[in-house]
């Protein structure tokens, strides 16, 4: 592909609000996790909960879309000047000519649980007030961002689980080679539901305290809540922190609903893609943001496909216990640790880990630790077996 460049992001989790809050969590490895108070949830497990949500409001003209999911994209949106990048790409390329690629699994999920609960209680009937399109729907997120931030190019939401975000990079990027449009917004939001936390708890995946990735005793996830967004456009003046877009592999293993292929089969042909769509080879990764949930069969598998391509040279680490698995975030806003990670040198720790599993061979990176960083691999994969891989780096 064509590499693409960042020319602006934003970022919002349950580690802090913008770029600067995210890297000082990333140099002191600080972890968002705490003990689960979310909503009437009574479950003993950790959650990566942005706390200041609840209270946060849309613009007051775009109130029908008020539901968590939105309201969090909105938080995101007023990050680092985020708004503004945006309103000079429609200056320089006309609101046509941006295009909108989303992604998100849990969505308004939310609200839906509160209408059902609220049900009128002789007929069941939904509140009067329920408005599914714009509050609920999968596409409810692109409605608003489009009106929200005045664009009218080509616009999808990808929806397929926890490689949702990490999907919609590729998206954009086969658009803009496509010509069908000359910039594009990614990203996404996913928050937190009543329907996920009990879904993963009857699938026994919840970690009962914060999750410890590739660790020997990890015993599961921590799900957290997120939103990020990142402006693509062809490569402009570039400076010194310039970071690009230089590659996108996906594959899907078809093995199982809710299990990735043992041996990491899908995982490996994602990131032997990425680096073919870069024209890059292993040696030439200089950090690898792991998928790494810390369930005991994925980071199993994780680990053989990171080790079958890049051995023991090349560090690796998941950033999933300082903001837990943010579902269809995860791919946004490990691109931006990524992206951050290049700019500032860095290469990230993993927070609650703290004895790798002996049986892994990849080279797990346990602290934080400064380092040149000119190219970074970001793995997002999701159930049904939906896998992608990312890599972000220095202009070549």
């Amino acid at each position: 592909m064509s590499p693409l460049q960042i020319s602006q992001f934003s970022i919002v989790s349950c580690i802090g609000a913008g770029q600067l809050a995210t890297l000082s969590a990333l140099h002191s490895g600080a972890s968002g996790l705490r003990p689960c108070e979310f909503e009437t949830v009574r479950l003993p497990t950790c959650l990566g909960e942005v706390s200041t949500l609840a209270d946060f409001a849309l613009p007051e003209a775009l109130a029908a879309f008020d539901c968590r999911n939105n309201r969090l994209a909105e938080m995101a949106l007023g990050q680092d000047g985020f708004e503004d990048a945006v309103g000079a790409a429609v200056t320089k390329y006309g609101a046509r000519r941006i295009g909108l690629f989303l992604g998100t699994s849990t969505s308004g999920i939310l609200q839906a649980e509160l209408a059902y609960r609220a049900r009128e209680a002789a007929t069941l009937a939904l509140p009067a007030g329920f408005d599914y399109p714009r509050t609920h729907n999968t596409a409810s997120l692109a409605a608003f961002l489009r009106l929200r931030l005045g664009i009218a190019g080509v616009s999808f939401v990808v929806s397929c689980a926890c490689a949702s975000t990490a999907k919609a990079f590729g998206s954009a990027a086969r658009m803009i080679e496509a010509g069908l449009c000359d910039a594009a917004i990614v990203g996404g939001a996913d928050t937190l539901c009543l329907t996920t936390l009990y879904g993963f708890h009857a699938l026994a995946l919840n970690a009962p305290g914060p999750c410890r990735p590739f660790d020997a005793a990890r015993d599961g996830i921590s799900i957290g809540e997120a939103a990020g967004f990142a402006l693509l456009e062809k490569p402009q003046a570039q400076s010194d922190d310039s970071v690009m877009l230089l590659g996108v592999g996906e594959s899907n293993d078809a093995y199982h609903m809710s299990s990735p292929h043992p041996e990491g089969i899908g995982a490996k042909l994602a990131m032997e893609r990425a680096l073919a769509s870069a024209r890059l080879v292993s040696t030439d990764i200089d950090y690898i943001n792991l998928h790494g949930t810390a369930t005991r069969v994925g980071d199993a598998a994780e680990d053989l496909a990171v080790a079958a391509l890049f051995g023991h040279d090349t560090p690796c680490s998941s950033t999933k216990g300082q903001t837990g698995h943010t579902l269809g975030a995860a791919g946004i806003v490990e691109a931006i640790l990524s992206v951050l990670a290049i700019r500032h040198g860095l290469l990230p720790g993993s927070a609650h880990t703290t004895t790798v599993d002996p049986a892994f061979r990849s080279r797990y990176q346990l602290t934080s630790e400064p380092a040149r960083v000119d190219t970074v691999l970001s793995n997002s994969f999701g159930f049904g077996g939906g896998n992608c891989s990312l890599i972000f780096g220095r202009m070549q």
